[in-house]
């Protein structure tokens, strides 16, 4: 070899080298910058052992006393249901449609990603994901909703982690729990209960497919939206699970027959007044957790007793409507004497139509319903219901200078010397207002604050036949007290366990002793008359002891009827919410105590 080849092949050595070495070093450049992005992409990994930590929302529910469910309370509607108790067909249909290969890969399936990966470049961006439920999971737990490789990355990591701590069975429960269906529902429970009404371990092959076709577009294959196209997705998840031998070609036929649902089951209350002011009640205790913690909330509600509450407001309201122009409203309240828990509540004829409660916020003059108060007085200051009070005409100042209240009976009568019995028993208005003026307004207005009247009470003389507005609940409240001497705390719900049954809140009763016996002999003797011999005689035909007063008012715009037995203080009003007249000569008697004696009836 001449020195001149010498030369050029040391020349295309070194050339040799020097390409190798630049080629070396874009490797360990694109090494570095691939290692830094990996590395920067999966600094703040979360780890998965939070899966076990992971606790979803929940709906709260509310049970009456022999645990029917009255309602929910949520944000998401959502109830946990573990995956054993997750039938097969149910899960093999979201198998078939989402991710056939589930019990065969690590979490992250390669042919399914480089599916996707040939259509994201014929497309020229990311619009495949080709991602696995393991995958999915790790997307809705961890990590946003963005398209991203850095996030495909970090998805297929923690899908890989995921897949080591957890069994295949263990993932599927959680994804379908958390996964979105539409029309409010979170969760394969939810969504049973919202698109057919249902238990999901009761769901037929065609409903678990017609679920499995949600997930990747609810609103696009919703049924109430696009029936056709529902039924259409429905069809693709059908023949996915038939061709994955999960189902036979009749099982599959007989599934394409199914009908597709067309209105969502969203549950209406039971004792719907009632359940809004528990709502309001425990927001008000306990937050937003009412609505994400999966409360059991055990109400005071008697649902046998709400339901014959209900249909004796309504027949009564219907009634009297034969006779009375359209437009009366109603509401009932009952509570249990030896607990203090409202036992039934109907706040008007439709919450549906209008949801204001006129049980607790109306606030409504009561008529000679207020009467007992003054009565009380007298007793607790050494009167008894035999002794005397004057039925005969009395005047007062009123409230202008050279104004003259003179209050008259109804029948425009005066009876001279009565009994305190007599007077209440035939609810005589002269008597009645001698009576305040004898034994004092501030004594009869502390009388009715002491037994549970809370609202603003006028210090005027007119309060004395129910001039002053009150609520039916706080006056339901305080003839408990009437009873027994023990006035009650009203109470809504017995206990509130959380979401693995741990008690989180139990409600005792608390009853406060406020009048003596005496004190209570005398009035049921005086509330008892009202039934025998006056104002309501006709709750005679009630086959038991019952106690009560009548109320009415001016123009007869507000009519009640309060009572008891030996288990149930029963309130109820009738009026119109314009507070204008119910109609001619629609009294207490006449208005409110047909419904009180239908529910006391049915109640026994």
């Amino acid at each position: 070899m001449t020195n001149l080849d010498q030369e050029i092949a040391q020349a295309e050595g070194s050339s040799r080298t020097r390409r190798a070495l630049v080629l070396f070093g874009i490797l360990c450049a694109l090494t570095g910058v691939v290692g830094g992005f990996i590395y920067w992409t999966l600094l703040d990994l979360p780890k998965v052992n939070s899966v076990e930590e992971y606790v979803p929302m929940e709906s709260s529910k509310v049970y009456s006393t022999d645990k029917k469910l009255l309602a929910e309370f949520y944000y998401e509607r959502r109830t946990f249901v573990p995956h054993y108790k997750i039938p097969d067909h149910v899960k093999k249909a979201f198998i078939a449609i989402e991710d056939a290969r589930f019990y065969h890969h690590p979490g992250v399936d390669l042919v399914g990603t480089l599916r996707a990966l040939v259509h994201d470049v014929r497309a020229g961006g990311m619009v495949q994901g080709g991602s696995t439920i393991t995958q999915q999971l790790a997307k809705m737990l961890f990590l946003k909703p963005e398209k991203s490789l850095a996030r495909k990355v970090r998805e297929a990591v923690l899908s890989f982690q995921i897949e080591k701590r957890y069994t295949k069975d263990e993932i599927l429960g959680i994804y379908l729990n958390q996964t979105y269906f539409g029309t409010r529902s979170f969760g394969i429970e939810a969504a049973s209960q919202t698109y057919f009404g249902k238990s999901v371990g009761d769901l037929t092959v065609g409903e678990a497919a017609l679920l499995a076709s949600l997930p990747k577009a609810p609103s696009q294959y919703s049924p109430f939206r696009n029936p056709e196209k529902s039924k259409d997705r429905r069809a693709v998840v059908l023949q996915a699970m038939r061709n994955q031998k999960f189902i036979t070609e009749d099982q599959y036929q007989s599934a394409l027959r199914e009908p597709i649902p067309t209105a969502p089951h969203f549950r209406k209350y039971e004792a719907p007044y009632f359940v809004e002011i528990l709502r309001q009640k425990l927001e008000h205790k306990y937050g937003t957790g009412i609505y994400t913690s999966g409360y059991k909330i055990y109400s005071s509600i008697d649902f046998r007793l709400q339901q014959i509450a209900e249909e004796a407001l309504r027949q009564g309201v219907e009634n009297l409507e034969k006779r009375v122009k359209p437009g009366v409203q109603a509401a009932l309240v009952a509570v249990d004497l030896r607990t203090g828990y409202i036992r039934a509540m109907v706040g008007g004829f439709d919450f549906w139509d209008n949801q204001f409660n006129r049980a607790t916020q109306a606030l409504r003059q009561p008529g000679s319903s207020f009467k007992p108060f003054v009565y009380a007085t007298a007793l607790e200051q050494g009167m008894s219901s035999d002794d005397a009070v004057q039925d005969s005409p009395i005047s007062f100042r009123g409230a202008r200078p050279g104004q003259i209240w003179s209050p008259r009976n109804y029948d425009g009568k005066y009876n001279g010397t009565v009994t305190l019995k007599t007077a209440l028993a035939r609810s005589l208005n002269a008597a009645t207002v001698r009576l305040t003026s004898r034994v004092g307004i501030d004594n009869v207005i502390a009388t009715a604050r002491k037994l549970g009247i809370t609202t603003p009470l006028q210090p005027y003389m007119p309060i004395a036949l129910g001039a002053s507005d009150v609520t039916l609940l706080e006056m339901v409240g305080a003839y408990s007290t009437f009873s027994n001497g023990r006035k009650p705390e009203l109470i809504p719900y017995e206990r509130i366990e959380d979401r693995d049954g741990v008690v989180v809140e139990e409600m005792n009763p608390r009853l406060s002793d406020l009048l003596e016996e005496g004190v209570v002999a005398d009035m049921k003797k005086m509330l008892r008359a009202v039934v025998t011999e006056g104002t309501a005689v006709k709750a005679k035909s009630i086959e038991r002891m019952v106690y009560g007063k009548t109320g009415t008012t001016n123009d007869y715009t507000d009519a009640w009827f309060i009572g008891f037995d030996d288990r149930l203080a029963v309130g109820v009003w009738v009026g119109r919410d314009n507070h204008k007249p119910i109609g001619p000569k629609e009294t207490g008697a006449s208005a409110a105590l047909p419904i009180w004696m239908e529910f006391m009836k049915q109640a026994e």
